[in-house]
């Protein structure tokens, strides 16, 4: 998992050069919705995406992460099924309804059963290097994701430009961050944690969440502002000596978010949990992005070295899809 981790920026230039050719031709391109399907690893480039787009396309973006599709899916919907194995289950099912429903789709994978419905059914597709676990493989589906859009003329971004400005700066600072990512592991460590950020960049703090799981094998949530403060904010009564809180937020904060923030910061304080604060530092959105995630990641790696676990060890996963008889 480090050496996969190390290699980020070279998947991220690999990711360029696979999504530069691709075309929508056989598109009509009359969008009314923008619906992204996935799971785990797979799908949480996705929830990052729909982050991204809220304020950004004049059309709803949906993302999904189950069986079912919603009954507004149809032939003015752009339906992209995203599973890095090309096997996940819920994935598939979902691809075959959008299907049915006449969705204008795409499917980005590694190959598997979502290539072959790709293929057979003369589906755009856009086939990513396999044989990585799919949380490693988060630059890819991003990255793809982003000249999918740019292809649909939903965005007018230069996906090229704004992915080599990351890379330059992540392998600029990547010795820093993993200085830092050893100190905020050693914080985590034997800590119940949880993750606050603020709305806008949900998609993160659920992409660090999932990697501690996967990879530090501990248990921790998040949330986000403003909703938090109608509501979690409440259950803070009491001292959490074990509990460790990483705020996550960019600089440039809404005033009144940044207000509520504090009052977070104050509360977790005074009820003796620890806090990290984590400024997401970039000039651009996905500078801010790859340069946590790439943080993050190596803070996952670093707390499985303290837990004695394997980052790479995924048994109970696989004895579920065993138990459901996914591939």
């Amino acid at each position: 998992m480090k050496k996969l981790i190390e290699q980020f920026t070279i998947q991220l230039q690999e990711a360029i050069h696979i999504g530069a050719s691709f075309s929508l031709d056989s598109h009509k391109k009359n969008y009314r919705q923008l619906y992204i399907c996935g799971l785990g690893g797979s799908g949480i480039g996705g929830s990052i995406i729909q982050d991204y787009v809220y304020d950004k396309i004049n059309i709803p973006c949906s993302v999904s992460k189950e069986y079912r599709i919603a009954k507004s899916v149809n032939a003015h919907t752009l339906f992209i099924a995203c599973s890095y194995s090309g096997n996940t289950e819920e994935t598939i099912m979902a691809l075959q309804q959008a299907i049915k429903a006449k969705a204008q789709t795409v499917c980005i994978s590694s190959g598997g059963k979502l290539l072959e419905i790709a293929k057979k059914n003369k589906i755009p597709f856009i086939q990513i290097p396999g044989g990585m676990p799919p949380r490693a493989c988060i630059g890819y589906s991003i990255t793809q994701l982003l000249y999918i859009l740019k292809v649909a003329g939903l965005l007018s971004i230069s996906v090229k430009n704004e992915i080599t400005k990351c890379i330059q700066q992540i392998d600029k600072n990547t010795k820093q961050m993993q200085t830092e990512a050893k100190k905020i592991a050693k914080l985590l460590y034997q800590q119940r944690i949880g993750l606050y950020t603020i709305a806008g960049y949900e998609g993160l703090a659920i992409r660090a969440k999932q990697q501690l799981q996967e990879n530090s094998k501990v248990l921790c949530w998040h949330n986000v502002i403003p909703e938090m403060t109608h509501n979690e904010i409440l259950g803070w009564r009491s001292e959490h000596r074990d509990t460790c809180i990483l705020f996550i937020y960019p600089e440039n904060i809404y005033i009144q978010n940044a207000k509520r923030l504090k009052v977070m910061k104050d509360i977790v304080k005074k009820y003796k949990a620890k806090t990290i604060d984590i400024s997401l530092k970039g000039e651009s959105y996905w500078q801010q992005v790859f340069n946590f995630i790439h943080l993050s990641d190596w803070v996952s790696v670093y707390l499985a070295d303290l837990n004695k676990q394997d980052a790479n060890d995924i048994d109970i996963i696989n004895k579920l899809k065993k138990y459901v008889g996914e591939k």
